[in-house]
């Protein structure tokens, strides 16, 4: 311990380091620390010197960090993240709230949890539930949150994964958009369905469903969000590629209904991750386990409600 301590740079240093390593440049890490950009570059010098191994390579657009650089950068970013946590479970136990943290897309948030939240409460009456949304592709890291709604494999060296349902895909209406385009992608006078796009979606699902049966030019509408893409199915107007993690709530409650009982199973698996490094909260173990009961009774309950789906063989 005397050893560790005679090597450990001082705690300004730590916190001067990781500031500029997370921002990949000195002057900005210099505004987020109220110190000047020059105190950066020398605090960030002395370290050099104590450790004698270059952390930065310095370029003109910022900084990037060496392989010790990137070492160092890990270590500390999760003894910051622990002290993190176990600060904010002192607060916890002090008022009685606890603080869960997800990181979700913001179409999960708007389309499955929010019409839940009612009953979130009612199982969890003390737990402040807070959401670090993903406007895009459902990606990046789970560093700074409890838990984080992932595509992936499994686990791996940095994170635990319970594993929540396969990725599924089906065309989605609602149920007066369906009707009034009853006779096979068209509308009474002719004109081919209209379908709602997500842009720059993981999978590009453009070509995975044709609602038009006569292979003329679709009509489309696309954003950026698929939370819109959802709204823009319930207020029928078109037909979208429903990701039944996102739109399960609303198929169960028939506001949107499969336009037919095709589907796709992409061979992505949805999961449940968290950091390994991240210490283990019963409260967040009992939040993951309720939101992967909530999901599967949706599946069971749509399952029996559109049988031709065949749900139970995909799972």
């Amino acid at each position: 311990m005397q050893k560790l301590r005679r090597s450990l740079p001082s705690m300004n240093a730590l916190f001067t380091f990781e500031a500029a390593a997370r921002c990949g440049n000195f002057s900005k890490a210099a505004d987020e620390l109220n110190v000047t950009p020059a105190a950066v570059s020398r605090m960030m010098a002395r370290l050099e010197d104590h450790l004698d191994t270059a952390m930065f390579i310095r370029q003109p657009g910022g900084v990037s960090l060496t392989e010790p650089g990137r070492i160092l950068f890990d270590a500390i970013a999760r003894s910051f993240s622990g002290i993190e946590n176990a600060l904010q479970e002192i607060e916890d136990r002090r008022s009685g709230v606890q603080t869960v943290s997800i990181s979700v897309s913001t179409g999960f948030t708007t389309h499955w949890m929010m019409p839940r939240m009612a009953k979130f409460k009612s199982a969890f009456p003390t737990v402040d539930l807070r959401f670090q949304l993903v406007m895009g592709a459902l990606a990046g890291p789970v560093n700074d949150v409890d838990l984080g709604m992932r595509f992936m494999n499994g686990p791996d060296e940095r994170h635990d994964a319970t594993f929540v349902m396969p990725e599924i895909l089906l065309p989605i209406c609602s149920p007066a958009y369906r009707e009034s385009h009853a006779g096979g992608g068209a509308t009474p006078t002719g004109q081919p369905d209209i379908t709602i796009n997500l842009s720059e979606a993981q999978p590009n699902w453009s070509n995975l469903f044709s609602p038009a049966s006569d292979g003329d030019a679709i009509n489309s509408m696309i954003f950026s969000d698929y939370a819109i893409v959802v709204q823009a199915a319930l207020l029928g107007q078109g037909v979208a590629l429903g990701w039944l993690n996102v739109v399960a709530h609303w198929l169960r409650t028939q506001a949107l209904v499969p336009v037919s009982d095709q589907l796709m199973t992409t061979g992505r698996q949805c999961h449940l991750v968290r950091l390994r490094d991240k210490p283990s909260r019963t409260i967040v173990t009992q939040v993951r386990d309720w939101m992967i009961s909530e999901l599967h009774d949706d599946l069971a309950f749509i399952d029996k409600l559109y049988p031709g789906l065949q749900l139970s063989h995909q799972r």
